[in-house]
């Protein structure tokens, strides 16, 4: 999110060709998905916010790395590096969500998850550039070690630990208990919906500003506005969102955001030129679709795996999210056609295959809702909090 923008300062003030910089951009998400799975057999063995604070502290260090970078060699060992940390953060604040905070209640703690990533959207990514103008592109990664910093001296704090999973009987190896939650039937289902999910979000993302700018006609200066409104909508639906999942199910939910993102989405991959406020107003729909999509499956999911393996589901279902994801990235490379004018070509076709997938994902995510009934499952909280064991 941080690195995609800066390409245009990046590139020439370390020499390096679009292909290296394409490298560098998706050397994240595969050391992430690959730490994702090298962790999952060691991260249920440990206090949560023990595991939580040395990924994160690995992170941060990794973030410097990036800012300190002065060659493509050393940026491209610094990002792997982030990568690695980086990619189990997310998984251990999923498996910190779901040990906390009972099944009835986790809807509305999935969407404020979520509307944080929309805010970094809003925020994080003009305040990164505008500090790169400002200075260069070292800037903005420094920043991010400033507040992550800040929020690491916060949980460190405050968090108190999470080790009530560690009193459950589990695998006597590390291996063991990845193979076991890898190979759980249960368990699998929600690997492949999370799969799906990834496909349907990844094909748009990677070609979704050039789309803008050349096949919807929208100008260049006028893009940070389409995002920024996109996301200010994101931030306002995600938590309306994850109350109502709570109150009305969450798979009915899942039902209405998908049904919004199949419309929006075949609107959007065939639009041609249209007013800078269709334009946005078909983004936010769209996006609000999505947002309502992943807020509801991942609080439906989170009643899947067993406590004792909570923290080796996410890590594998994280790294097959980040891995599906990049393969979707790849799929939707070699369905579109870049013209001599920029324009894309049968961008149309993504929207179709996003659709479809989005109904496969409706199916498995039916099953998952029949495997995990609606009703409230006890939380799995830290031990001073006083909670019961599921």
């Amino acid at each position: 999110m941080i690195l995609s923008p800066l390409g245009a300062m990046l590139m020439p003030a370390l020499k390096i060709t679009p292909s290296q910089f394409g490298l560098v951009v998706s050397s994240y998400a595969f050391s992430a998905g690959g730490a994702g799975l090298l962790a999952a057999g060691f991260v249920d063995r440990f206090d949560r916010k023990r595991v939580l604070l040395f990924f994160y502290a690995g992170f941060v260090g990794g973030t410097l790395l990036c800012g300190m970078a002065d060659s493509f060699e050393f940026l491209l060992v610094a990002r792997i590096v982030t990568g690695l940390f980086g990619g189990v953060i997310g998984s251990i604040v999923f498996a910190i969500t779901t040990d906390l905070f009972m099944f009835s209640m986790r809807g509305r703690v999935m969407g404020f998850v979520q509307t944080a990533f929309a805010a970094s959207q809003v925020l994080g990514l003009p305040l990164g550039i505008y500090l790169a103008n400002a200075w260069n592109w070292h800037t903005p990664f420094f920043m991010i070690v400033a507040v992550g910093a800040l929020v690491g001296l916060v949980v460190l704090r405050y968090l108190q630990p999470i080790d009530g999973h560690l009193r459950l009987k589990s695998e006597r190896s590390a291996f063991q208990h990845l193979l076991k939650t890898g190979q759980s039937p249960r368990n699998l289902q929600g690997f492949a919906a999370t799969a799906l999910m990834a496909v349907g979000g990844f094909m748009l993302m990677p070609f979704s500003s050039a789309y803008s700018v050349h096949n919807l006609g929208v100008d260049l200066s006028d893009l940070p506005s389409v995002y920024m409104v996109t996301g200010l909508c994101a931030i306002i639906a995600g938590p309306l969102v994850g109350r109502a999942s709570d109150r009305f199910g969450k798979f009915p939910v899942f039902l209405f955001g998908t049904a919004i993102t199949i419309v929006m989405v075949t609107i959007y991959c065939n639009l041609g030129h249209a007013s800078l406020a269709m334009v946005m107003l078909i983004n936010s729909l769209l996006f609000v679709g999505i947002s309502a999509r992943m807020i509801a499956s991942q609080a439906l999911m989170s009643a899947i795996p067993e406590p004792q393996s909570r923290g080796a589901y996410m890590a594998i279902s994280s790294s097959i999210q980040q891995m599906a994801g990049g393969v979707a990235a790849v799929m939707a490379g070699h369905i579109v056609v870049a013209q001599a004018d920029g324009s894309l070509l049968y961008f149309e076709r993504i929207g179709y295959v996003v659709a479809l997938a989005s109904l496969f994902t409706l199916v498995m995510m039916l099953r998952i809702h029949r495997l995990v009934p609606e009703p409230a499952r006890p939380a799995l909280g830290a031990p001073n909090a006083g909670s019961r064991l599921p």
